[in-house]
């Protein structure tokens, strides 16, 4: 379990295809690895991967088809930016939502837009996930914690501050690219309890 709060920014040092999936490795850079060890989970730009290998200041994990299916991670390539978070610790505070790292879908950049110092960012939103996105409600794009300002049928707005943009690989994107989405865990399960009652 993750909060959508992203401590760091590292980069895709390799891709390795075996077997038909990925082996993954991320420079990591200055971010503190001393707590991490080989089974710990880390999300990579809001996808829960298991660390398999871990260096001075690379991590590695294996990538299954699935995930390269319904993830960004299968068009990236190496010096692309991740944003990474370890997984919460019950001590921990909760500073964005609670995200699990299981991607729900994929969107891409419509619009971006100044908003006085911040910014107004416009996603496509899939027509399977739209029930699910609701105005004021979280949602986790690339890993990070935000709130749904707008909604329409096909696509919903979000603000970021100017700290969001510069500590996130949302620095690095532009309008047409592709970016992880996560929908809030509560009304998943709202729905599923209401379908099942």
């Amino acid at each position: 379990m993750f909060t959508g709060i992203v401590s760091a920014v590292g980069t895709i040092a390799t891709l390795e295809v075996i077997d038909g999936d990925m082996r993954l490795a991320v420079d990591t850079g200055d971010w503190p690895l001393d707590d991490v060890v080989p089974g710990d989970s880390i999300a990579l730009s809001g996808v829960c991967l298991t660390v398999v290998e871990r260096g001075p200041r690379t991590l590695a994990f294996d990538v299954s088809t699935e995930t390269l299916a319904r993830t960004t991670l299968g068009a990236r390539t190496a010096g692309d930016g991740v944003n990474l978070e370890k997984a919460v610790r019950l001590a921990d505070r909760l500073g964005g939502h609670l995200v699990s790292g299981h991607v729900d879908g994929v969107a891409r950049v419509l619009a971006i837009a100044p908003d006085a110092r911040a910014q107004r960012w416009r996603f496509s939103l899939p027509a399977a996930l739209a029930r699910y996105v609701a105005e004021k409600g979280s949602i986790s794009i690339d890993g990070v914690s935000l709130t749904v300002n707008g909604v329409g049928d096909t696509s919903f707005h979000v603000a970021l501050i100017p700290h969001t943009v510069t500590a996130t690989t949302f620095k690095d994107r532009g309008e047409g690219d592709a970016v992880n989405i996560e929908v809030d865990l509560v009304a998943r399960y709202l729905e599923r309890l209401h379908a099942h009652p």
